[in-house]
């Protein structure tokens, strides 16, 4: 899943799920899984990743929507 820095209406920046991977400006990759983007924000690793991005929140609202509407990938197939 792309992450991207993008201006808010009121000026801030604001990180945004871009699903078409099509958004102009600077982006960050994050698997699509609510534990990977717990453990970036953990690791303030967005922050550094898109700078000046602070308020991730929006994110994870995002990424709830997407994991709901995506179809559920199995794991229990072992790669050979």
């Amino acid at each position: 899943m792309r992450l991207v820095r993008n201006a808010s209406d009121s000026g801030e920046p604001e990180a945004l799920v871009d699903l078409r991977r099509r958004m102009p400006g600077r982006g960050a990759w994050l698997h699509p899984d609510p534990n990977c983007l717990q453990l970036a924000i953990k690791r303030r690793a967005i922050g550094r990743a898109l700078p000046g991005i602070s308020n991730v929140a929006g994110v994870q609202d995002q990424l709830a929507t997407v994991l709901e509407q995506a179809p559920k990938i199995r794991t229990d197939i072992v790669p050979l």
